[in-house]
């Protein structure tokens, strides 16, 4: 069996560490502990690495396209691995969720997310596994695109690193367990 961990963020420095890279951050934690290395493929528009887990061929993937774009590139790689979309979970930032709320779903539509959004259009379905990351609304009258183009401040930052731990933990759950009900009782919440 084959699967692919897909991250959602934008590219470059600029973006780095900001709520809406926080996919980026949960793939970066994932391959902390084992020895991947990315590369970035300029066809594919995405850094790609792979390894075995649990004698399970695994793929993380960060799109380099901007958020709005991510679907282009998880369709090729999904298309180009002869993948399905049962082999896919993506890992993405909510604002309608408490900072460093986990929840796993299996499908739904994109919330207003636009790299949900663009998978949705390139994949041709809204059911695909996906675990989101809560950011958390912006507070005061901060606008929606500076807040989630902030990075983790404060009590903030500290609940997403130790978030951060939780999605490792979760994805690696996650790849070990074929029944995803379980894997949601174990980790919404």
């Amino acid at each position: 069996m084959v699967k692919m961990i897909v991250g959602l963020g934008n590219p470059g420095s600029k973006y780095k560490d900001t709520k809406h890279n926080v996919g980026f951050m949960a793939v970066d934690r994932l391959v902390k502990e084992i020895d991947v290395n990315f590369t970035e493929d300029k066809i594919f528009k995405a850094e790609i690495g792979s390894t075995f887990i649990n004698g399970e061929k695994v793929y993380f993937v960060k799109p380099t396209t901007f958020m709005n774009k991510s679907g282009e590139a998880v369709h090729a790689l999904l298309s180009y691995y002869g993948l399905d979309v049962e082999d896919l979970l993506v890992i993405y930032d909510d604002l309608d969720m408490e900072v460093g709320k986990l929840r796993f779903r299996q499908k739904g539509s994109a919330g207003g997310h636009n790299g949900i959004k663009s998978i949705i259009a390139h994949i041709g379905t809204q059911e695909f596994d996906r675990l989101k990351v809560g950011i958390g609304r912006p507070q005061g009258k901060m606008s929606v695109i500076d807040h989630v183009m902030s990075k983790f401040h404060g009590d903030d930052a500290i609940t997403i690193s130790n978030t951060l731990e939780k999605v490792d933990q979760a994805v690696k759950f996650y790849l070990q367990e074929s029944d995803f009900d379980i894997v949601m009782r174990k980790f919404n919440g």
